[in-house]
């Protein structure tokens, strides 16, 4: 099985961007994570970080025929992109939706997702073991 793990904006500023909410390990520690887990489990892991909404599109595309499922984190493009949910409709992979915090107990623009209709799962506030449990929920489909 391959997966390939999205992050969106300002995730690459984890450890740095507010502790109080994200905690102080950084993005290389999450893949570090992701990646050890994976590969005990069988699994391929790919990473896939940016602050741009449209190359976020553009992977999900190029990972059309070529992956079994897909772990995304989309950030603040949550509660703003269509694109990345026609995106992942498009494509028909199996797409878990994760965020490091529980965004339902944060601001209320916070609580809407585009994504989550495209979704299988949404694993929220569970901080870097909410992709674990993404990984997970993909390995038993």
């Amino acid at each position: 099985m391959k997966i390939l793990v999205i992050n969106g904006p300002n995730l690459n500023m984890l450890g740095i961007r507010e502790p109080h909410i994200y905690g102080s390990k950084t993005y290389a520690d999450l893949c570090k994570l992701i990646s050890d887990y994976c590969g005990k489990n069988g699994i391929e892991a790919e990473f896939y970080q940016s602050n741009h909404e449209g190359c976020l599109v553009d992977k999900i595309q190029e990972a059309y025929d070529k992956i079994d499922g897909i772990v995304i984190n989309p950030g603040a493009y949550t509660h703003t992109s269509v694109a990345l949910l026609d995106a992942v409709k498009t494509v028909g992979i199996p797409t878990v939706e994760v965020h490091i915090s529980d965004p339902d107990t944060r601001e209320d623009f916070r609580k809407v997702s585009y994504i989550r209709a495209a979704c299988i799962a949404t694993v929220k506030g569970k901080g870097f073991d909410s992709y674990l449990e993404a990984v997970n929920i993909l390995k038993s489909i």
